[in-house]
């Protein structure tokens, strides 16, 4: 014989269902923020290197290890939304770093024939910190990505 239960919602379910809904609800809709809380040692870097306009998240792709073993040599990707054609293009990739002893690592100069807007290099971290890329485009704006990169062997330390 079997027993056929009643349809009936247990408390795990209910309990459950109510998590999942309270969960749903943290989760932020909508548009991303429009800015980064950026390290005050990099604001007026950033600051010239887009000759005054505040960047905006979004459009920018930064992609780095989450945990390096050695700051001597990490990965880095940056890829920008853009079409790449005469009327909009990347002119500029900025690549700034919080901690090491020469904030800015990189600047790369782009233009419409580069056919797509990404780079790829290896760059040297003194521990760990949040690394910033800012990208300018052609029109005047700015779009910027961070990653925040756990160190456990420092690479560039003042003094060496």
């Amino acid at each position: 014989m079997i027993y056929a239960r009643p349809n009936r919602l247990s408390r795990r379910h209910l309990l459950v269902g109510l998590l999942g809904s309270l969960g749903c609800l943290l989760v932020p809709l909508g548009k991303a923020r429009s800015t980064y809380a950026l390290p005050e040692k990099l604001v007026p870097l950033i600051r010239e290197a887009t000759g005054g306009v505040l960047p905006q998240a979004g459009r920018v792709s930064l992609t780095l290890p989450t945990l390096a073993e050695s700051g001597h040599s990490v990965r880095l990707r940056v890829r920008v939304e853009s079409p790449m054609t005469p009327q909009a293009h990347v002119k500029r990739i900025h690549i700034f770093s919080e901690k090491n002893p020469r904030p800015v690592i990189a600047r790369f100069s782009l233009g419409p024939r580069a056919g797509r807007a990404e780079v790829h290099t290896r760059i040297r971290l003194a521990g760990t910190q949040q690394v910033v890329a800012v990208a300018v485009m052609n029109d005047g704006t700015a779009w910027m990505a961070s990653a925040e990169v756990v160190v456990t062997a420092a690479a560039c330390v003042e003094g060496s």
